[in-house]
């Protein structure tokens, strides 16, 4: 080992402390969950989740300081989920909560804020970024804070992206960059490539950083007392941070040469397609279908829904009911019935406008009559379908490939794209082999990278180091993938057309 990288992977779950060698490959990892500290906001007191950031940051500074002894780390990389930014003053001091972007302040906050800022058309078209529910559009976050702390955000003299916050702790450099600028935060206006009118509309482009710099560089280095506390030397370097499913797409970007949709998922199924222009169709207007950017600036057409959350909020449903803590499973000729029988329809969506299918109600339509999520446990005829287990998961699954379908539709895939399924789902078998088997023309394949996101984020720092590009790195890159076969489900589309009018409310 020449050298090593320490990676900070900060997901909504799990955070991460990794070090990889010169080679990438992962030699240790650390795992920590952190509970969301509750704060109270507004003349009516209600309560909402903040990050817990003094308490993440001596987590890491731990986790750093005893790699330093075992290992020879030459520089810190940073990656982190979306939506979400940190308020200082001038000494690095939070001045205001660091809210989760999943609360919803509600309705009349959504219409007042674009009031100010302009209509939902106008800004998807400027930020190549679509509506989105609770606080996912970031600046809506920022307009909260603003709106129900006024008086220490007044306090407030850096907004900064969540990376970027780490490498600025880091540092002491303030800066952003654009896998995370780019990302629904209403914040970049995609088509000049600078901030947005929205910026200038909430009154706070003075409080973000000029400063924009290319994801695959070195920020700085260590602080002085930073290098001394955790045991590290000074020429330790950090680079600027990259955004968590940009991160993860880099092997595949180092890879691949031809079309394809990388199907992450996880909490979020993020269904991302390179190489697309930067352009919207009609029917995409509206939809929850946006613009990223590469850690190389190129636009990447994605679309997102919370499948992860969705599956396993039904499994836990099915827990609760059945008292049965079995993971559960089900098979093909569950799921053949279920596409037959076309009189179970499980819809999205459980957070209301964060998907697909924003019309949706999350529930359950069995023998055509409709049962809201949360209503599900009162009912005694739900209670016995849910227990038919297999069955119960046929209905899951088989949504959960309808969204996909429709989000990588929305990607802009052609019968040449090849799709890779990563993350959690690559796992269930009979999601893959349903997903390949409706997808007739396209190739699919389910794929495994030990940690992609971290993995990916030690790639930023090794091509900063040695000023390699991503294709230098392919040869120390293995991913394993795996050929989905195909199999006649003949009775799906018409059991999808019926799906599609549940979930239009029709």
């Amino acid at each position: 080992m020449k050298y090593a990288v320490c990676v900070i992977d900060i997901g909504m779950t799990n955070k991460k402390v990794s070090v990889y060698d010169d080679c990438l490959n992962l030699i240790e990892t650390s795992y920590r969950n952190f509970q969301g500290l509750k704060t109270v906001y507004g003349p009516e007191k209600k309560e909402i989740l903040c990050h817990d950031i003094e308490g993440m940051k001596q987590w890491f500074f731990a986790c750093i300081s005893e790699y330093a002894k075992k290992y020879p780390v030459k520089s810190i990389s940073v990656t982190t989920h979306g939506a979400t930014f940190v308020c200082t003053d001038e000494k690095f001091n939070q001045t205001v909560p660091c809210v989760f972007y999943t609360e919803e302040p509600g309705e009349d906050f959504q219409n007042e804020f674009y009031e100010i800022c302009g209509t939902k058309e106008k800004l998807q078209l400027e930020c190549q970024t679509p509506v989105l529910s609770s606080m996912i559009n970031m600046a809506k976050g920022i307009y909260f804070v603003k709106k129900y702390f006024p008086e220490d955000f007044s306090k407030t003299k850096r907004i900064i992206n969540y990376p970027q916050f780490w490498t600025y702790i880091l540092t002491g450099k303030f800066c952003a960059e654009r896998t995370f600028l780019a990302c629904h935060t209403y914040l970049w206006n995609q088509n000049e490539d600078t901030y947005s009118s929205v910026t200038e509309k909430l009154g706070i482009k003075h409080l973000l950083s000029d400063c924009i710099v290319d994801t695959v560089s070195i920020q700085g280095t260590l602080r002085p007392e930073l290098s001394d506390m955790l045991g590290l030397s000074e020429g330790v370097s950090v680079t600027a941070g990259i955004h968590d499913s940009n991160a993860s797409l880099l092997p595949y970007l180092a890879k691949e040469e031809g079309d394809f949709i990388l199907n992450s998922t996880g909490t979020w199924c993020v269904s991302m397609h390179p190489g697309t222009s930067m352009s919207f169709s009609e029917d995409d207007i509206g939809k929850v279908v946006f613009f990223n950017r590469s850690a190389f600036n190129k636009g990447i057409k994605t679309s997102i829904f919370l499948g992860g959350m969705e599956f396993d909020s039904y499994v836990k449903l099915y827990e609760k009911i059945s008292k049965d803590c079995d993971f559960p499973v089900t098979d093909t000729a569950a799921v053949r019935k279920i596409l037959k029988d076309r009189n179970i329809f499980v819809l999205p969506e459980l957070v209301p406008g964060s998907g697909q299918f924003p019309e949706s109600k999350a529930g359950i339509v069995f023998n055509g009559r409709f049962t809201s999520f949360e209503a599900v446990p009162d009912s005694e005829e739900l209670k016995n379908l849910i227990l038919e287990k297999k069955l119960f998961i046929a209905a899951v699954i088989i949504s959960l490939v309808i969204q996909s379908q429709t989000a990588f539709e929305r990607a802009g895939i052609t019968d040449d794209t090849k799709v890779f399924t990563e993350g959690g789902f690559r796992k269930n078998k009979i999601y893959n082999l349903l997903l390949s088997s409706v997808l007739k023309n396209n190739l699919c394949f389910t794929t495994d990278i030990s940690e992609a996101t971290s993995f990916g984020c030690a790639m930023t720092a090794i091509m900063s180091i040695e000023g390699k590009n991503c294709r230098d790195l392919s040869s120390a890159i293995n991913i394993k993938y795996n050929k989905i076969e195909k199999e006649d489900f003949s009775d799906y589309e018409e059991y999808k057309k019926l799906w599609l009018k549940a979930a239009q409310g029709e």
